[in-house]
């Protein structure tokens, strides 16, 4: 099956639209003050989880972004589609199922076991 380089771009570049957007507001969200302002230990809690799960999200955000802007940065210097590990061809039902994928389904299972 041959991989559908303009539908993938153009799935790479929403995704990169919608995680900005998505940065952008975190950025705005993410309180700059630290725990222990408040006047109720519960309200300390609930502000210290909500400050760790915007981080977390921010962090996981980030990390796509940066694998989406790879990805259309191999779109433009020909190698979008051949595994960074291998070398080898990237199977196109991956790249439909994740566009940015930098791997191929055998070095992704190499990475995870180490």
């Amino acid at each position: 099956m041959p991989i559908p380089y303009d539908r993938l771009k153009q799935a790479l570049l929403t995704e990169q639209a919608s995680l900005t957007r998505e940065l952008n507001e975190l950025q705005s969200t993410i309180k700059e003050e630290g725990v222990g302002y408040s006047t109720h230990p519960a309200d300390e809690g609930t502000t210290a989880f909500d400050q760790a799960r915007d981080l977390a999200v921010k962090v996981s955000a980030e990390h796509t972004l940066k694998l989406v802007d790879d990805a259309l940065a191999r779109l433009d210097n020909g190698t979008f589609g051949l595994c960074l590990d291998c070398g080898q061809e990237i199977d196109a039902a991956r790249l439909e199922a994740i566009p940015y994928a930098p791997v191929c389904l055998s070095c992704q299972a190499k990475r995870e076991h180490r």
